[in-house]
């Protein structure tokens, strides 16, 4: 947090963007791990699998230990190598687009809608060429893409599509859950996240190839893991392809199964701070919320829940995040919020932005211009579960007097 000048009472604390949400029955799971055999590749891991497929509506679910893991496991799936090209967005973090290095190919970026920054269908189709292999479409702050008009350039031009749906897991497109949208769908269990493993990522997918390729790549490319040998009695393995060890434990996965039981109850409460938000800074001026896409349904000031699913032409926002563009200053608008004790960030700078990506591949800016002009104007509120609505109110309050001017601040900064 950055050092406050007003005055502050005995009371003042600070309010992340992001926190865990951690109960009794988290905790209970875990330590009845610790008291187990399997510390690792044991049963919690499967189990984790099957629940975790089962809500998303997948034939497969493999866990690795995080979210950029996911994304390495399906593009090394997808059989991403030297001389192909994925078509990215430019719009989120740079794992997004790094898991395309690390297999030897080359990410391509296509510019994103100005209203929702969720990856452009048709910029997306104008960025294939003879080379492209996939396509890698991130489910921004929380709200899924347009699946429909993505998987139609898929097909058109037979390539694999990913959801990096590491925002967005208990979300709905059309009524379709989040993973079960793209050839292969990654997750991320990073403590801000909706739900969290500590660490911790997921892939799922309908596709068997697809999923035994990824359980042999997290575990060095060996054929069998160690729980499996032990199974069958035997000692005897194979390495059939270069792996890493992306292994998940059971300590993580216990905690993940209990997770996922809370996630609709956390997806509801998320709604409901984003309703709120959206109704004060309709009448803010300076102060503009992301667009939603034409079937995600708004949401309710209610503790509603994503019952939604039922209905074939409504989507739901999972809010991992809830972004805002000001007018004015952004950088001064965000010192004045963190010196208030509002925990805003920005995400993200764009990829093609960062020093690695102008050097080693020549981008810059220009090569996005609706990502590169959002990006001088977003903010990221404070959104999680256990924002009272004592903290909703008073980030909604000091959003006001930041972007209105009305607080002044001689703290320095470098």
């Amino acid at each position: 947090m950055m050092p406050d000048s007003r005055p502050q009472s005995s009371d003042f604390r600070a309010i992340g963007y992001g926190r865990q949400s951690i109960d009794g029955g988290d905790i209970s799971a875990v330590v009845e791990v610790l008291r187990s055999d399997w510390l690792t590749t044991g049963p919690k891991v499967e189990e984790f699998e099957r629940v975790f497929a089962r809500f998303c509506g997948a034939r497969h679910a493999v866990a690795v230990s995080s979210g950029t893991a996911a994304l390495h496991c399906s593009v090394y799936a997808a059989g991403i190598g030297p001389g192909d090209e994925v078509i990215v967005s430019p719009m989120t973090f740079a794992a997004s687009a790094n898991c395309v290095l690390y297999c030897g190919g080359t990410p391509v970026f296509a510019d994103v809608e100005p209203e929702t920054l969720l990856i452009d269908p048709a910029e997306t189709a104008r960025k294939v060429t003879e080379r492209t292999k996939a396509i890698i479409a991130v489910d921004y702050a929380g709200q899924p893409c347009n699946y429909d008009a993505l998987r139609a350039v898929a097909e058109k031009y037979g390539l694999t599509l990913i959801a990096d749906a590491c925002h967005a897991v208990g979300g709905f497109y059309k009524g379709r859950p989040v993973g079960s949208l793209a050839h292969m769908s990654a997750f991320s269990f990073h403590p801000v996240k909706n739900m969290t493993t500590g660490e911790g990522g997921m892939i799922t997918t309908d596709n068997t190839n697809y999923a035994d390729r990824m359980r042999s790549f997290r575990n060095h490319g060996i054929a069998t893991d160690y729980r499996q040998r032990e199974t069958m009695g035997s000692w005897f393995y194979e390495m059939v392809d270069l792996g890493f060890n992306y292994r998940i434990t059971d300590m993580q996965c216990a905690l993940g199964i209990s997770q996922l039981k809370k996630l609709p109850d956390w997806i509801a409460r998320r709604r409901c701070i984003a309703a709120k938000y959206d109704d004060a800074f309709a009448k803010v001026s300076g102060v503009t919320p992301l667009g939603l896409r034409a079937d995600v349904i708004p949401p309710s000031g209610n503790s509603d829940t994503p019952t939604l699913r039922h209905s074939e032409t409504s989507s739901v926002h999972a809010y991992h995040l809830y972004v805002i563009r000001v007018s004015g200053d952004r950088t001064a608008i965000f010192r004045r919020l963190r010196e208030a004790g509002i925990g805003v960030n920005v995400h993200y700078i764009p990829v093609h932005f960062h020093p690695y990506y102008r050097e080693h591949l020549g981008t810059g800016p220009g090569l996005c211009p609706v990502a590169e002009a959002a990006y001088e104007g977003i903010l990221s509120l404070p959104m999680f579960p256990g924002l009272s609505n004592a903290d909703v109110e008073r980030v909604i309050t000091e959003v006001k007097r930041a972007v209105c001017k009305k607080k002044t601040s001689s703290a320095h900064y470098p």
